[in-house]
């Protein structure tokens, strides 16, 4: 048989592929091309042209070919004993691959601005649990800066955020759409006004605030170019609320945030005018790592 076998080269060029190697091991132990064939769910013809194939790349022949069988030349038995090698070394490779999978999809660390945390993630996260049972999900509840440091320090596998820009590092996806509303109590002198406030007024007033670093505090202060010092600043999306309700102050709040507050009269909605105070909602992941496994599944719910 004529073979030859060009030189130099990558290895992948010098070296079979395993399936290729899978078949001659199959040849081997069954005597039989055809029989090694099915085995392999290819034709026969399939096989043939694998072998050959193979002969070229090496220079050698490897299996003789008769009406009684497939028998492998004194080459093709050498050829294969190093066929076992390298099949045994690539399914321990593999082995190792499957447990690096499982050992990513078997956790999920979280880290989410305020608002999403506490009105969007529990549901998303049941949608995931139903989808992921056996992944454990870790869940770090922060302001939209300390989410971008989560993740910088890997410490998060995916972040959620609601500020007007995306932290330096990190990439995105918008995956919603808010709105913030200035709200108070029934007996708050706003609650009774007839007109719209004015922006003006707005930013001049003591407001209860959420702390800075949050996407509330970020996108308040760019829609009104700079706030008033704040009456309470507090670091949490509940407690605002809770203040606000209280009748400490008038709040600004996501409409997320403040549904059930305003169906039952705890909290009125006072109308703003001459400002938009929509913002985004964003998934963020450090940059160049687009979400894999458990985060990837999250990421797409986000979207559903």
């Amino acid at each position: 048989m004529d073979v030859s076998r060009p030189a130099g080269g990558s290895l992948a060029h010098r070296v079979p592929d395993l399936g290729a190697l899978e078949l001659l091991l199959a040849v081997a132990r069954l005597g039989s091309l055809g029989g090694a064939a099915r085995e392999l769910g290819i034709t026969q013809p399939a096989a043939s042209s694998r072998i050959r194939s193979m002969e070229r790349q090496l220079g050698v022949a490897l299996v003789d070919r008769s009406p009684r069988g497939s028998r492998l030349t004194d080459a093709g038995a050498l050829v294969t004993d190093w066929a076992r090698r390298v099949v045994e070394a690539a399914e321990a490779f593999d082995a190792g691959a499957q447990a690096l999978r499982h050992r990513r999809d078997s956790r999920l660390r979280v880290a989410a601005s305020m608002t999403i945390a506490e009105y969007l993630l529990p549901g998303w996260l049941l949608a995931l649990r139903a989808q992921r049972p056996d992944t454990a999900v870790s869940l770090l509840a922060g302001n939209s800066a300390a989410v971008a440091e989560r993740l910088l320090a890997d410490e998060a596998d995916l972040g959620f955020v609601e500020g007007l820009t995306v932290p330096t590092g990190l990439d995105s996806a918008v995956i919603a759409h808010d709105r913030l509303i200035v709200v108070a109590a029934p007996a708050h002198a706003w609650a009774r006004r007839r007109r719209a406030l004015a922006a003006s007024e707005l930013a001049a007033t003591a407001l209860i605030l959420r702390e800075k670093g949050s996407g509330t505090r970020q996108v308040l202060d760019a829609a009104l170019g700079g706030l008033a010092r704040p009456l309470i600043e507090l670091s949490s999306t509940t407690a605002v609320k809770a203040a606000a309700v209280s009748g400490a102050g008038p709040a600004v709040l996501s409409e997320l945030a403040v549904g059930e507050e305003l169906a039952m009269r705890r909290l009125v909605r006072i109308p703003v005018e001459d400002v938009s105070l929509a913002r985004d909602l964003r998934a963020v992941w450090p940059t160049g790592h687009r979400p894999t496994g458990p985060a990837r599944d999250l990421l797409s719910l986000t979207r559903g």
